[in-house]
């Protein structure tokens, strides 16, 4: 079987500069590997997780409880497995993905009262990883930020994309995204992922400094040779 290492993260962690750091240099690196990337919007098996993000369901997020919500975005998960990348991954490929099952953790788990959330994260991985047989990764690299942080570089990026409203009804709700990075921490503990401070103290960490220690981790791992 193959390996699969995946970058995590709540929304405006930075999280997709730093997947295109990271796979630029194993690219430059000589690296064999291949790129995923959830949810697959605009394809078929992403139709019932959009219609949920766009409100179709419910404009706030809680009107969608967490176990609903997240065989959504398994189900498109497991589209992309059979279909794209189950043969590469079962001929010893490796990937490197941008999010995985981990999201349902932090933005699913986050919908739950805190004494819920241990359940919660049994259940997922039991439900994804045996019940579905997706691959579970050999590695996962949470970005960790501090929420108000976040909150602020969303609001950047809108102004900058000329964005009038949130994209969709995670990224709308500041609450929502509050509990997201308070559960996205008591994931990382549970499951043992491995968390980089974005911060430190009030300041931000350079991006090139956050990529690095990705490097290192991924070196000390010995998954791959770079």
């Amino acid at each position: 079987m193959g390996k699969l290492i995946v970058l995590e993260g709540i929304d405006g962690s930075g999280k997709s500069t730093q997947y295109q750091l990271l796979c630029g240099h194993l690219e430059k690196a000589g690296a064999d590997f291949r790129r995923l990337s959830f949810p697959q919007y605009g394809k078929p098996s992403a139709a019932l997780l959009e219609m949920y993000l766009q409100g179709q369901f419910g404009s706030d997020a809680g009107d969608v409880n967490a176990y609903a919500a997240s065989t959504f975005f398994a189900v498109d998960r497991v589209a992309s497995y059979y279909k794209d990348w189950r043969g590469y991954y079962e001929a010893g490929g490796l990937l490197v993905t941008d999010r995985y099952t981990t999201s349902n953790a932090i933005h699913q788990g986050a919908k739950l009262q805190k004494d819920q959330r241990r359940d919660f994260f049994s259940w997922l991985y039991d439900f994804e990883f045996r019940l579905l047989e997706l691959p579970r990764p050999d590695l996962v690299i949470y970005l960790d930020i501090p929420a108000d942080a976040a909150l602020r570089r969303i609001a950047v990026r809108r102004i900058k994309n000329g964005e009038d409203a949130a994209p969709d009804i995670h990224e709308g709700n500041d609450t929502y995204l509050r509990l997201c990075a308070e559960c996205g921490a008591e994931a990382a503990a549970f499951f043992g992922w491995r968390a980089v401070p974005c911060f430190e103290g009030d300041e931000a960490r350079p991006e090139g400094a956050i990529c690095e220690e990705i490097l290192s981790i991924l070196k000390e791992s010995e998954l791959l040779k770079i």
